[in-house]
């Protein structure tokens, strides 16, 4: 079968390998979606700690059952199923607080195991242990359910920072992630939500599908005067920095109202981890910042029923598909902010 593999930075190979056996507690999968993201993209340049080569890549997946190992219930071939990316141990502390976003011991797909860039895909028991592999509702499409996966971060974001009725939500990055925030947000009752970026293009694309209240490109204006004067110089309820940029953070800061909630989605490159932060302005605001780190499996279901049920529709945000031989292509897509959501189709 041909798998899109990793051997080291800038050494990624569409070749030929052998198909995978399925093992007694596994089951395999015709993958049929696999879509990108910018951590693809990070990986063929930088490679990643966590991943161990020669490593199939793609972790936002969803396919086909084609077997069942014997001690696995619950499954039949046909079946159509969603796989979780990062797989918590169920056993640390952590995962018994319920806490399996931040699991001790997490393993991910595409990752410590072969990924979803692949005709044929073997799902570990570490997924099955975990109730990981979900069934695709009959209302959506593979392509869909493998948007599942980066909605299921954004489910986790916004449950942690409480976003709600009569919100007001700045989100910052037009990209996948931001787009997903900005419909989750709405739908989770935010009356206001406000779109951030620099990139004029990838700005308009967004905007033109998810219809933020207002678009703001920060290359254009100073973002936090901006911002207050929309809110009455209050300031918004929710900023949330789906962007890897340090401004972002300090400007989520600045801008946040009093009682303000603060997502750091988007995580800081290893290189330049410091933001500058008005302690004072956290202090005498009483602002709450939280990190978020991926998903649980949980997250991963509910994201599901919010595709199934329109509540968050993502079929439109794909606006890229492309073929498993031009996998390549699909992360220069990603790394040029061509596209809102790029697929792949095995």
């Amino acid at each position: 079968m041909k798998a899109v593999r990793f051997y080291a930075p800038e050494d990624v190979r569409v070749e030929d390998v052998p198909e995978p056996d399925c093992g007694p507690d596994e089951v395999k999968l015709r993958v049929r979606n696999c879509s990108t993201c910018g951590t693809d993209v990070k990986i063929l340049h930088n490679g990643h700690q966590n991943l161990s080569p020669p490593r199939t890549m793609g972790h936002e997946i969803a396919g086909e059952v084609v077997e069942v190992g014997r001690d696995v219930a619950g499954w039949s071939e046909g079946d159509r199923a969603q796989v979780i990316a990062a797989v918590p141990c169920g056993e640390c502390y952590e995962c018994r607080r319920g806490w399996m976003a931040v699991c001790a011991n997490q393993t991910s797909v595409g990752y410590q195991y072969d990924g979803g860039f692949a005709e044929y895909l073997v799902v570990p028991r570490q997924v099955l242990k975990v109730d990981g592999l979900n069934r695709i509702p009959e209302n959506i499409g593979f392509d869909e359910a493998s948007v599942a996966e980066p909605f299921a971060c954004a489910i986790n974001a916004q449950e942690l920072v409480h976003v709600g009725d009569g919100d007001t939500v700045v989100v910052f990055g037009a990209g996948p992630i931001g787009c997903l925030h900005t419909r989750l947000a709405r739908a989770n009752g935010a009356e206001r939500v406000f779109l951030v970026d620099v990139l004029a293009d990838r700005l308009a694309m967004s905007a033109e599908a998810v219809k933020p209240d207002e678009v703001i490109n920060g290359s254009e204006v100073d973002v936090v005067p901006y911002v207050k004067e929309l809110t009455g110089g209050r300031g918004p309820d929710v900023v949330i920095t789906a962007t890897a940029a340090n401004v972002a953070q300090e400007q989520a800061i600045e801008m946040a109202a009093r009682r303000g909630r603060i997502s750091f989605f988007g995580g800081l490159p290893k290189t330049n981890p410091y933001i500058r932060c008005d302690s004072n302005l956290v202090h005498y605001r009483e602002l709450m910042i939280m990190g978020a780190n991926g998903s649980a499996p949980s997250h991963n279901k509910r994201a599901l029923e919010y595709i199934s049920s329109g509540q968050v529709p993502v079929k439109d945000l794909i606006t890229e598909r492309l073929p498993l031989d031009r996998t390549l292509d699909a992360f220069g897509i990603v790394a040029r902010g061509e596209a809102i959501k790029v697929t792949v189709e095995p």
